[in-house]
């Protein structure tokens, strides 16, 4: 014990020796060298350069943001073209300039959709997104291309608020939307008969797979379904309450059965699965975009009179038939989109012509020589078809504006380009 107490002592009395003999003491350099260093830390590596440099940008901003903040978005940028805005009364342009009012978009406060067209690059389905995609929704187009053509769309690739997926609607799809307009189907008989079995898949299994799109998402639901339903109809006009007279085991019925399935499948999703749902019945329907050989009468007649070959005429030519042209059918489905009830709605054009009847309007449009050949009548052809459209008209507040003898011209002019471009097609 005495032994390790003499040996700590000895310890103990070399460490003092040692601190008084060292020149180091931490506590007589600190302060004489505190500011000596911190000169050193800022002139090494260039800092006091990166400092003077970050004071200026600093300097410069604060000196051009009051310029900044005054400078108007007229000044600032392309003032965009007058037809997308509105002012915010209805005086003229320059008093609204000379009053300082600034000019906002037309659909500011409402919110931008997101919606699928299914079938959109057919006829009926290009002119629809076109409609949606100028009132500046955003659009995904789903289709086949069966019927539709990537011709009908080709104005809108690389509009960022579009979007074309090649998809068949047999098959189940995943997105995430907020309508959906369910077109797809073969809508003439030429190419509904051609594959019949395919046909009614479309129309069944197809709308299952996008009624279940609709309740998995929470998307409002339309089905444009057709006056085929009504078959070769007892009641004239026909109105929405009317069942029908449809041959289930037709030629026609994988068609005219495939829209009544479809129908009591939407209905069974909105009661069964509360799927908000919307039932269109479209009536003949012509216009640009047409296919050029699809068997409707319309096209028909069109195509037959451009090419100098006599109009087909089936049966005696007396049967009856309504045509709407198709911007008043684009105007109908978005109205009972945006509405509040579910239908079924007609929407068609009440106006009723016989098929000799339309072959004169033709000649006087195209060319008064054109002329007719009789062919024996197809099988289940309705004899009279003609809506009844008192429904639309009052909970819709819609009805067709387009006569026949207006938008037939503007058909003409389409079929008569194309015709040519496929004549020189043909040369080359």
């Amino acid at each position: 014990m005495m032994k390790q107490l003499h040996k700590q002592t000895s310890l103990n009395h070399r460490r003092d020796e040692e601190m008084q003999s060292s020149p180091y003491s931490p506590k007589t350099l600190k302060h004489p060298r505190s500011l000596p260093r911190s000169i050193n830390y800022l002139f090494k590596e260039q800092r006091l350069l990166f400092i003077l440099v970050g004071i200026l940008i600093g300097s410069t901003f604060f000196i051009l943001q009051p310029t900044l903040s005054r400078l108007g978005p007229s000044e600032a940028q392309p003032r965009p073209h007058s037809s997308s805005f509105v002012t915010h009364n209805s005086q003229p342009h320059h008093h609204a300039a000379s009053k300082g009012l600034r000019r906002i978009p037309a659909a500011i406060g409402r919110r931008r959709l997101r919606i699928v067209v299914t079938g959109g690059a057919g006829f009926v389905g290009s002119h629809l997104v076109d409609k949606l995609i100028a009132r500046g929704d955003e659009v995904i187009v789903i289709d086949n291309f069966f019927t539709g053509r990537k011709d009908n769309l080709v104005h809108l690739f690389g509009n960022p608020r579009f979007e074309l997926i090649r998809h068949d609607v047999v098959e189940p799809i995943l997105l995430e939307v907020d309508q959906i307009y369910h077109l797809a189907c073969p809508a003439s008989p030429v190419h509904y008969k051609y594959n019949p079995v395919k046909t009614i898949k479309t129309n069944v299994m197809g709308t299952l797979n996008m009624l279940g799109l609709a309740k998995r998402v929470g998307a409002k639901f339309l089905l444009t379904s057709t006056s085929e339903v009504y078959g070769d109809p007892l009641q004239h006009p026909q109105k929405e309450t009317y069942w029908g007279n449809v041959n289930p085991i037709g030629e026609r019925s994988c068609y005219d059965e495939g829209k009544r399935t479809a129908e009591t499948l939407t209905m069974d999703y909105h009661r069964g699965a509360g799927v908000e749902v919307r039932i269109a019945r479209i009536f003949n329907t012509y216009g640009p975009r047409m296919c050029l050989d699809d068997g409707r009468v319309v096209s028909n007649f069109v195509a037959q009179v451009i090419r100098k070959q006599p109009m087909t005429v089936y049966g005696d030519g007396k049967q009856t038939r309504s045509f709407q042209y198709v911007s008043d059918l684009v105007a109908g489905l978005v109205a009972l989109m945006e509405g509040e009830h579910l239908g079924p709605f007609n929407l068609g054009n009440p106006g009723e012509f016989t098929m000799l009847e339309l072959a004169e309007v033709v000649k006087e449009t195209i060319d008064p020589s054109a002329t007719i050949e009789f062919k024996p009548n197809t099988a289940d052809d309705p004899h009279k078809r003609k809506p009844d459209i008192s429904k639309a008209k009052k909970l819709l507040s819609w009805e067709p504006k387009i006569s026949l003898r207006e938008g037939l011209p503007l058909m003409v002019t389409d079929f008569q380009n194309r015709i040519l471009n496929e004549d020189e097609g043909k040369r080359v």
